[in-house]
């Protein structure tokens, strides 16, 4: 993975073509709302509803405080109007509440990562019969519950680079561990089922010896960093393939005997992993930007809600600064590749 894609680069119909992404990204988006969605805009004398609400797994996440601040600089682009809503946990049906809350107040688009491909099924058909257009990101439901989804790069990508960073880093032997997010994480579960593959075909010394959930909070993820070394005295390396779980787990391994013992990898953004790549606890990471996931899931959001695309493969639309997109198989639009950051190049990034 060292020659990744930069995640400026975004595929369109003739081919690959590079752009720069805006990386002076804060901490914590300015995202409206955090409440209620906001209502249409009956009355402004416009047909299209391009009041447009976020609903992450979870609000205070890094990640999807960053998605957001993306999503909402599009929706300012297009003159509509955004809100962030969401739980203080991720849980399976937490989200649904916000679903029907968004629905009652006639929102124009809903874009959600979820926590569970089936638990809010129900809420978001009922929000798309209502005329809302559904679009996923990050983490799919099922493709029958939701217009589009806005995918950060395919899962064997993403599969393929950490397990090509931890066994490289380990020698390609050793025993290793996951330690993901929520155990019901659809995109989290299909890495990890492909991860599983690979290793079991291409890297055969290396043995996966057990997959714990530390459930996207920090403190959790902190403790099941703690009993995976417990638990298995000859760890070599862990893949944590969340922002949440890949930083708690540095967080302990930086101040323990482990530290530059156990190798770690995952997913993880540039301003929290920064101190543990520059201390010598991480060698290397990947991720995309999650700017411009949430960038491009407003876009495809207000495409669908112009009537300009309707979801179906082969249908294209302009992205503002991320030029043309097309929409695949399954009624998913492919951001691009994961990148991989490194002591050499971590700087060149805030996010």
């Amino acid at each position: 993975m060292a020659d990744a894609v930069d995640p400026g680069a975004r595929r369109d119909r003739a081919g690959d073509r590079h752009h720069h992404p805006q990386l002076a990204l804060a901490g914590c988006a300015d995202t409206g709302s955090s409440g209620g969605g906001s209502t249409g805009d009956a009355g402004s004398g416009s047909s299209e509803n391009l009041a447009i609400t976020f609903l992450p797994k979870n609000l205070g996440n890094p990640y999807f405080d960053t998605s957001s601040k993306g999503g909402k600089a599009a929706v300012d682009e297009l003159g509509g109007t955004f809100a962030e809503v969401g739980p203080a946990e991720a849980t399976p049906d937490a989200q649904v509440s916000y679903i029907n809350t968004a629905t009652q107040q006639g929102v124009g688009g809903l874009v959600a990562s979820a926590n569970d491909p089936k638990a809010i099924c129900d809420a978001l058909n009922e929000a798309r019969d209502a005329g809302v257009k559904v679009v996923t990101f990050d983490s799919d439901t099922n493709a029958d519950c939701r217009d589009l989804f806005i995918n950060q790069a395919t899962s064997d990508g993403i599969a393929k680079a950490q397990v090509d960073l931890i066994t490289e880093q380990i020698g390609d032997s050793g025993e290793v561990a996951v330690l993901s997010a929520s155990a019901n994480a659809t995109n989290q579960n299909t890495w990890i089922d492909k991860m599983k593959e690979l290793l079991a075909a291409d890297h055969p010394n290396v043995q996966l010896v057990e997959v714990v959930y530390g459930d996207d909070d920090d403190q959790t993820s902190f403790d099941k960093t703690a009993a995976l070394l417990q638990s298995h005295p000859n760890l070599t390396g862990i893949i944590s393939p969340t922002t949440v779980g890949i930083a708690a787990a540095a967080r302990y391994l930086s101040t323990s005997d482990y530290k530059g013992k156990v190798a770690l990898t995952g997913l993880g953004t540039p301003n929290q992993m920064r101190e543990y790549v520059k201390d010598g606890t991480v060698t290397a990471f990947a991720l995309w930007n999650p700017e411009d996931l949430g960038y491009l899931a407003a876009y495809a959001t207000a495409a669908l809600i112009k009537g300009e695309i309707t979801g179906k493969e082969g249908d294209t639309f302009e992205a503002g600064k991320l030029g043309s997109f097309t929409v695949g198989e399954d009624a998913t639009v492919l951001l691009g590749d994961p990148y991989v950051f490194k002591a050499d190049n971590i700087d060149d990034f805030d996010f």
